[in-house]
């Protein structure tokens, strides 16, 4: 997949406000994910698989990053 050839519907958390100090996530075909930094959402986006993506929610969920 080239990431330029997709268009991508950007979201952040609800909890985040309605400041510009937040990380963007977009879903990606096939259950990955992009993230980006939403003050500069022209800079570098993460791409991460599926699988990826699972696994870093899953640590998450467990506090593995508290």
């Amino acid at each position: 997949m080239v990431a330029s050839t997709i268009e991508l519907n950007w979201r952040k958390s609800a909890r985040s406000g309605n400041g510009d100090n937040c990380v963007e996530v977009a879903d990606l075909p096939g259950g990955g994910a992009a993230v980006r930094d939403s003050k500069n959402p022209d800079g570098p986006k993460l791409f991460f698989t599926a699988g990826e993506w699972q696994a870093f929610l899953g640590g998450v969920k467990d506090g593995e990053f508290g």
